[in-house]
Formats: C-alpha cells, structure tokens, sequence
C-alpha cells in the first residue's frame, strides 16, 4: 500500500515537472516571438528612413546636419547585434537596441520639426506619405514593446514564483530584459497652451 502511494507521489510530481517545464519553455518563446515583432517594425522603420532622408534631401541643403544625424542614428541602430536564432535577447542586447531606437527616434524628431519650416516641402505628397508610414510604424513599434514587455514581465514572473522557480533552472530560464526607456525627453511632460492667446 506505502509502494503505491510512493508511485502516485512520483507521478504526480513529475507530471507538476513536465507542466512547469513546458510552461517556462513556451513562456520563452513567447518572448523571443514578441521580441522578433519588434524587430519586423524596426526594419520596416529602417527601410523607410533612406526614401524619407533621399526625398528632402535636395530642399533641405543647408539642414545637412539634421539627415547627416538621422543617417548616422539609423546605421547605429542598424549595427546593434540581434539576437541569435530561437533566443530571447539578452539584457545587453535589449539595452543597446533601445538606446540607438531612441537615438534614432529623437533625430527623427528634429528632421520633422525642420519639415515643418517647408511648407513647399512639406506638402509634397512624398514627404508626407513618408511621415505618415513612419508615424504608423511608430505606432507599431509602441504595441510591440508593450507586447514584448508584458510576456517578459510575466516570464520574470514565473521564474520566480515558488514551487515554479525550482524547474527554471532545468528549463534554462533565464530573466528577461524589459524595453526601458532610455532618453529622458520621452520622459517629459507635453507643454499644452490652452490659453488661446497667440505666441508672440
């Protein structure tokens, strides 16, 4: 009688094993498949910045710094290094990808401020489908970081949680790197005026 109930312990045990396992393991992948969501965005984001740069390239002579930092930002983040096939990304990884993103993010964010002082310039169809494109793959890239951030948060999560953190050792789990922000002006306040009283 003590042998049985010796054996439905073990098997009950090992099936507990196999589930935590299992669920750690797919908790993984679900990270690397939200992290590789970011990634399709930033290529797409990548590609679009040449045809964007080449567009005002010829009205905005005299704005070569603003492209010659949107240019160097772009190849940047181009050069940091992906993660390996099948891998989350490490903690390094993640790091450099959002410092050069957010490098990238802020030159962008001049060129458009000086697009706007070209009214010719800026009501050429190009330009503005082009800003419209990336406004849109900005918005893409917003949803996958939370994505990618919430399955980490909830990968972290289980490692540690007890009795699951005993497996995450044999599952090879390790913690996931949340997508911080790392440039303090997406940290600021908007400035909103609702004064109606016109700049001076």
């Amino acid at each position: 009688m003590g042998l049985i109930v010796l054996l439905i312990i073990v098997v009950v045990l090992g099936f507990w094993f196999v589930g935590v396992y299992n669920n750690l393991v797919s908790l993984k992948n679900q990270v690397f498949n939200a992290w590789k969501q970011i990634d399709v965005q930033l290529k797409r984001r990548h590609d679009l910045i040449p045809n964007l740069v080449e567009t005002v390239k010829g009205a905005m002579n005299f704005e070569r710094d603003t492209l010659e930092a949107v240019v160097q930002a772009r190849n940047k983040a181009i050069a940091v290094q992906a993660p390996a096939a099948g891998t989350a990304p490490s903690a390094q990884q993640v790091q450099q990808t959002a410092a050069a993103e957010s490098q990238l993010s802020g030159a962008l964010g001049r060129l458009f401020a000086v697009v706007e002082a070209y009214p010719d310039l800026k009501s050429t169809g190009n330009v503005a489908q082009l800003q419209e494109e990336l406004t849109s793959t900005e918005n893409k890239i917003a949803f996958s970081r939370q994505l990618y951030n919430d399955t980490a948060t909830q990968y972290n999560t289980k490692q540690q949680q007890f009795p699951s953190n005993l497996v995450a050792g044999f599952a090879k789990a390790a913690p996931a790197e949340l997508w911080e922000i790392t440039d303090t002006t997406e940290r600021e306040n908007v400035k909103v005026d609702l004064s109606m009283n016109p700049k001076k």
